[in-house]
């Protein structure tokens, strides 16, 4: 993905946990809770949809208190049938802009921490360690968790924000993510790796998304002439 992020997709940090806490409303036998920590993988983590499918115990640090980590190493995109050796519509991959063998750790807050013990604690996992699976314990589909997201959205945003851009996919949430991180000032280099993203990559696809950069770095180079 190469092209600059609409900053109207973007979601504030209030609206980003409420997304996921509508998910849990959605549908019936917990079509929308199982996929609650899902959601969660991409605002929290700024997981892509296919790398959170694709997310295993093991790749999961999670200590009682404090912050955890994800080490990232599959994602799991949605193909055609005819393209696949298994005839899967989900065919394992290695990590976008990198090596088959690379891993990308993520450090994650102790609020994800949290949703994804619980997830596990009620969920479990699938014999393979995966933490999302369908009802049937397949793989999640596309079509799935964005039929849950669009319920999700009616419920928690307004009239006007439905009609808008905001939040429109799943993938939004990770826009949002990076975002934030950029905006409180994390330092590039370490967005970027969090991310799975090159820094010129990055600077670039979200170079509408920096609000107020110009003024800090203004402050910033003022402070340091101040003698």
């Amino acid at each position: 993905m190469s092209q600059t992020v609409d900053p109207r997709i973007v979601v504030n940090p209030r609206q980003a946990q409420e997304l996921p806490t509508m998910v849990t409303y959605v549908g019936v036998r917990d079509r929308g809770r199982r996929l609650m920590a899902l959601f969660a993988c991409m605002y929290y983590a700024a997981l892509r949809p296919a790398e959170a499918v694709g997310l295993r115990l093991q790749d999961c640090h999670l200590p009682a208190k404090g912050w955890g980590r994800l080490t990232i190493d599959v994602s799991r995109p949605e193909v055609n049938t005819k393209w696949t050796d298994s005839g899967s519509t989900h065919e394992e991959r290695g990590l976008k802009h990198r090596g088959r063998a690379d891993v990308r750790p993520v450090p994650i807050p102790p609020e994800l921490v949290k949703i994804l013990r619980q997830h596990i604690e009620e969920y479990g996992t699938g014999p393979d360690g995966r933490l999302f699976r369908s009802e049937r314990g397949g793989v999640i589909g596309s079509t799935a968790y964005t039929e849950v997201w669009q319920e999700a959205r009616a419920l928690a945003l307004t009239p006007a924000q439905i009609a808008s851009p905001l939040a429109r996919r799943p993938y939004d949430l990770r826009h949002a993510a990076v975002s934030l991180w950029l905006n409180v000032g994390v330092s590039v280099p370490d967005v970027a790796e969090r991310a799975g993203h090159g820094v010129d990559v990055l600077l670039r696809i979200y170079a509408k998304c920096l609000d107020g950069h110009k003024e800090i770095a203004n402050q910033r180079i003022s402070d340091a002439l101040t003698v």
